[in-house]
């Protein structure tokens, strides 16, 4: 019996040091895996913090393009598209609380803004080609003395919202009366020039010449106003992640570009006179048409056949395309703008008073236009104050790509896929309007 029971006790021991050891392998087993797992989370935390530092840290700071050895970065790149984008959305609320809700409204009058808020991409890259010329228009004005200060950029925005701290504003030059020049030519008979028919130019109708009426002056605000005006303004731009620190950077680069802007016309000796001509038109919409009213003008002269297609009364049935218009005064740029440059090549190089050959222009793929000119005048002129702000503009655009070219710009393409699409435009403005309801009709 003894031996029995030690022989179980035996097979009980061994047992138990199987379990034992069985016991002491899956430990070991667990506590690998729990290391692994450990390792494993270790790793994957240190990637996540990796990718918020890389994010928040250094991102940031890296260059999205390189001016002239100076970095723009994509941190500042980034803050300047949000801003562009909450001036957007302000400038739409705006909109749609003066339309008191149409949202129709504001899509038919600020269609183009709401596109290039959906055009994320499009609108981070024009940003950051403004960033570029801002960094040149900076570094020329810095290496010509210029500089703007805090107060400046005070001073400016306090104008923006008409407070001149007690003063007034500092008035605009009188306008003086345009004195419009006698023909050079014999004056056509007052009861054609008297008699207003309607042409089919599709050219734009050219601006009026200035008059002698003063230009509005701004009413000034109290200090009271003005810091009130200021704040809600502010908040607007706050409330969209805006600082009021950013905001007078960008009115201090505005002021940057006015002072180069005028350097750089002193610097250039740039005229406020240009070579402009004054000419009369004839247009047709087929070349058949046009070749006719030529050889009419070889029998009778250009004023008298200009006159007859004048003093015409428009009828859809006759299939005639002519029109008359006369163009008093534009430089060539602003004559290629309303009538291309075809037509303002041969105003600007035609004798006064000789006909021109027939002049074509392509409009479109399916649209082609015919012309006949005569010049009646070409001498200096001074330049209207648009004429003359667009070409200081224009004298700024190729200093900007002068110094682009020599000093040279990288574009490291770190900006692609990181174009902020905050604040983000509300649906309601992408929403379709709703249909006005049809009138129920008498039974």
């Amino acid at each position: 019996m003894a031996k029995k029971q030690e022989t179980q006790t035996t097979s009980e021991q061994r047992q138990t040091r199987k379990e034992v050891l069985l016991a002491r392998k899956q430990a070991q087993q667990t506590r690998r895996i729990r290391i692994g797992v450990g390792i494993v989370g270790g790793l994957l935390l240190l990637i996540f913090l990796a990718a918020v530092v890389n994010e928040l840290l250094i991102a940031p700071n890296r260059a999205v393009a390189i001016v002239n050895e100076e970095e723009i970065s994509l941190g500042d790149w980034q803050d300047r598209v949000r801003f562009e984008r909450a001036q957007r959305i302000i400038l739409l609320e705006n909109q749609l609380a003066a339309f008191q809700d149409n949202v129709g409204f504001v899509q038919q009058f600020a269609g183009q803004t709401i596109n290039e808020l959906l055009q994320t991409e499009q609108l981070g890259q024009a940003v950051l080609n403004q960033m570029i010329d801002e960094v040149v228009i900076r570094q020329a004005a810095e290496a010509r003395g210029i500089t703007v200060t805090d107060e400046e950029v005070q001073n400016n925005i306090e104008a923006t919202f008409s407070f001149y701290d007690g003063g007034l504003p500092t008035p605009l030059p009188t306008a003086t009366a345009t004195v419009e020049p006698t023909p050079s030519i014999t004056p056509l008979p007052t009861a054609v020039i008297t008699d207003v028919v309607p042409t089919a130019m599709p050219t734009p109708t050219a601006s009026p010449p200035p008059t002698n009426t003063p230009a509005p002056t701004a009413t000034p605000v109290s200090a009271e106003a003005f810091q009130q005006e200021f704040s809600d303004f502010m908040t607007q731009f706050a409330e969209k992640g805006v600082s009021e620190e950013l905001y007078r950077e960008i009115v201090r680069t505005q002021l940057y570009r006015e002072r180069l802007v005028e350097a750089l016309a002193e610097e250039n000796e740039l005229s406020d006179e240009a070579e402009q001509a004054s000419f009369f038109v004839l247009q047709f919409g087929t070349e058949e048409e046009a070749n006719e009213a030529e050889a009419l003008i070889a029998e009778q002269g250009y004023l008298p056949v200009w006159n007859e297609i004048r003093s015409i009364v428009p009828d859809p049935e006759s299939g005639s395309t002519a029109s008359t218009d006369e163009v008093v005064w534009l430089t060539q740029t602003a004559t290629a703008n309303r009538l291309g440059a075809e037509v303002a090549e041969a105003a600007f190089t035609l004798p006064i008073r000789e006909p021109s050959s027939v002049i074509s222009r392509t409009v479109d793929a399916q649209t082609t236009l015919y012309y006949l000119i005569q010049l009646t005048g070409k001498e200096e002129r001074p330049l209207s104050a648009t004429e003359y702000q667009t070409l200081q503009q224009e004298n700024l655009g190729a200093f900007i790509q002068e110094q682009l070219v020599t000093g040279g710009l990288t574009l490291t393409e770190y900006d692609r896929g990181r174009t902020p699409t905050n604040p983000v435009l509300d649906p309601i403005f992408t929403t379709p309007p709703t249909a006005t309801p049809a009138l129920p009709t008498g039974g």
